[in-house]
């Protein structure tokens, strides 16, 4: 029963940011656009109203997604978030009243029996509470390098799935980095209290990345379609976050004829969220 709390939490953490990815691009469409990246993005869309139900949406994925990793492995809770991607496309239907071809509802079916499958087959152990600091001094430079070159290279392109696609990736990594740094921060809040939680590096570290990933959320939803910067985002998220559980949480995956299975699950998983990328029926799920 002990995978059972961290599973629901981060379902519920995955339901709340995709219908904040679905408010928050359609939010991102009423303001100017903008070919470079602008501070001053985030002071229009607060007086869209779309834009703060998105940012109310955040919260509560940030919540579950808190005793989510509180009480789970960090390489069992982000892949579920794999799940964004085809919450959001659902979501969208329902909010912009499309119907969804069957192509698009067996990629859909491909992601989550895929990752049923991976994480069946993996079954993420361990749950460290402390991180030696001279493992964050590898982690924090090499996150913080990849972001700026994904970034960079994003900012660089014209609006378009390469775009939207490179900034999806700097976010992912932003995302799985602040996921990190909130369990280390909230396993601190329930050993040592508020004040601990007040006065340890992590807390802020982990609002400082969070900031940051959304920041370039906002501008990857900006540069190009939904389906273009969410399977960059959802793929990366997951595929980072394990990393650093195994990497920083000295956290356990099952190896040897395992990694078979896990293999399939993980095609399965790559070939949905594709199918669904190419799906010109979810191309602009979230516009008006």
């Amino acid at each position: 029963m002990g995978f059972v709390v961290p599973v629901l939490f981060a379902l519920f953490a995955a339901f709340s940011n995709a219908l904040a990815t679905v408010l928050q691009r359609r939010a991102s469409l009423t303001v100017p656009q903008s070919d470079g990246f602008r501070f001053g993005l985030v002071l229009d869309l607060l007086r869209r109203p779309l834009w703060l139900g998105g940012i109310l949406a955040v919260i509560a994925a940030g919540a579950g997604q808190a005793v989510a990793l509180a009480t789970g492995a960090l390489s069992l809770v982000q892949p579920l978030f794999v799940l964004e991607l085809p919450l959001a496309l659902l979501i969208a239907s329902l909010v912009t009243r499309t119907r969804l071809p069957g192509a698009v509802w067996l990629a859909v079916a491909m992601v989550v029996a895929g990752l049923g499958v991976v994480l069946v087959a993996a079954s993420p152990t361990g749950n460290r509470t402390h991180v030696p600091l001279d493992r964050w001094a590898l982690a924090l430079p090499a996150c913080a390098a990849a972001v700026a070159v994904l970034a960079v290279a994003g900012l660089r392109r014209p609006p378009g799935r390469m775009r939207a696609g490179c900034l999806g990736a700097a976010t992912a990594v932003c995302y799985a980095l602040t996921a990190a740094l909130m369990k280390s921060a909230v396993h601190t809040l329930r050993g040592g209290g508020i004040g601990a939680f007040l006065t340890a590096w992590e807390t802020y570290a982990f609002g400082a990345s969070g900031i940051c990933a959304v920041l370039l959320l906002e501008h990857a939803m900006q540069g190009g379609p939904l389906v273009a910067s969410q399977p960059a985002l959802t793929l990366g998220d997951a595929g980072v976050s394990v990393a650093l559980g195994v990497l920083l949480y000295e956290e356990h995956l099952r190896a040897h004829w395992w990694l078979l299975p896990q293999l399939l699950g993980l095609t399965a998983i790559c070939a949905g969220v594709l199918s669904l990328a190419r799906s010109d029926a979810g191309a602009e799920p979230g516009a008006t």
